[in-house]
């Protein structure tokens, strides 16, 4: 794929990405060598070769859904200004 000097801007652009023209073009030519990369691994056979999801056969241990800390709110409560039924009274800021 021949990937223009243009066509960098344009994504940029389109990206809202501010890119110079000495940038883009040192991003083109970046943009190249990975398309590159991309056609070699087009190329590759793999036939025969199973999709995988994760390249690793391992499982995450999973630890006990438990609560572990006490709740602190009457407590954070008393502290506060202003509370009436378990809500917290601020001063309006919008009318």
């Amino acid at each position: 794929m021949a990937l223009e000097h243009a066509e960098v801007l344009r994504a940029a652009h389109l990206a809202r990405i501010d890119l110079s023209e000495s940038d883009a073009a040192h991003y083109l030519d970046d943009i190249r060598r990975i398309l590159e990369m991309v056609d070699q691994l087009q190329s590759l056979d793999t036939e025969g070769v199973a999709p995988l999801a994760h390249p690793l056969e391992a499982t995450q241990r999973l630890r006990a859904d438990e609560v572990t800390e006490t709740s602190l709110r009457d407590e954070y409560q008393r502290c506060a200004p202003q509370v009436e039924n378990g809500l917290y009274l601020v001063p309006r800021v919008v009318e």
